[in-house]
């Protein structure tokens, strides 16, 4: 039996490397896709000898050069495509610039989009599986994260229907959709907020003083129950290998129960919570 191949996106740290090298280590060809030489050199030293292969390989999927470069980096037959790469613009919604927000659809949506258009050909060939690695955030809209959001949600929107069309080609599709995970982006959150109140109009400064107020002190209660990246990668490799994908999968206590929470409580009630939460 070959090899089973799949390329990786955002591959450099957090959640993307956790899954590239845990494919790697379980028999899995992996091309994952990095930014920096830097993250190219530290993916490469992961230890995953006498298992697969971990081949970086410079991807930036907002980058339409380097789409084009795979044509002569993968293999003719792909069997799978793990979208991880993402960014978030936080902050209140009033204080985005529009750049801010063509930039999270950009490197969430188009990006993505434009890289699965690309490889298509080779994951017909193989019957592949496409993997979106969504967020809660997809299904449950919170404060400060208001692009990112809409961008998850335009993901879930267009992995409903790529499940669909794909289907007649045997590409299977599906979304992984962690909760908090304790990645570098989450550890620095505190410095974040920091940045973006300073970074504001001292007008909107003092507007939005309580809910940075609040703000830090949900993701000091959030923190505490933060999961290992390592445990959305298992998720990811369940949906490679079990025999016909589950639509949405979510991972973490809160990735299950928030979109429930979200189905049982009328909209204003939860708009409530939210502001009680923030302290607002």
């Amino acid at each position: 039996m070959s090899t089973r191949t799949v390329l990786v996106t955002g591959a450099g740290r957090g959640i993307g490397r956790a899954t590239a090298v845990h494919l790697a280590r379980r028999g899995w060809h992996v091309f994952g896709g990095v930014r920096t030489d830097v993250a190219a050199k530290e993916l490469a030293e992961e230890p995953v000898r006498g298992a697969g292969l971990l081949t970086p390989v410079e991807l930036d999927v907002t980058v339409p050069g380097h789409v084009a470069a795979l044509e002569d980096v993968l293999p003719e037959r792909l069997d799978a495509l793990v979208h991880n790469a993402g960014y978030a613009a936080a902050g209140p919604v009033e204080t985005l610039s529009r750049a801010d927000v063509q930039r999270q659809f950009d490197v969430n949506v188009v990006g993505p989009l434009a890289l699965t258009r690309a490889l298509l050909p080779r994951l017909r060939e193989a019957r592949g599986r496409v993997v979106f690695i969504s967020s809660v955030n997809g299904r449950v809209s919170f404060p400060f994260t208001g692009v990112y959001n809409a961008s998850k949600s335009a993901l879930e929107a267009v992995a409903d229907c790529l499940r669909v069309e794909l289907r007649p080609f045997g590409v299977q599709v599906a979304l992984v959709e962690p909760g908090v995970t304790a990645t570098d982006p989450w550890r620095r959150m505190d410095a974040v907020l920091d940045e973006l109140e300073a970074g504001l109009s001292p007008e909107h400064r003092a507007l939005y003083a309580p809910h940075f107020a609040g703000e830090r002190r949900l993701l000091a209660r959030l923190r505490g129950g933060a999961q290992p990246p390592e445990r959305v990668a298992a998720a990811v490799e369940r949906e490679l290998t079990r025999p016909r994908v589950r639509p949405r999968t979510p991972v973490g206590r809160d990735a299950r129960a928030l979109p429930v929470l979200k189905a049982l409580l009328p909209a204003r009630a939860l708009d409530a919570l939210w502001a009680r939460g923030l302290g607002v």
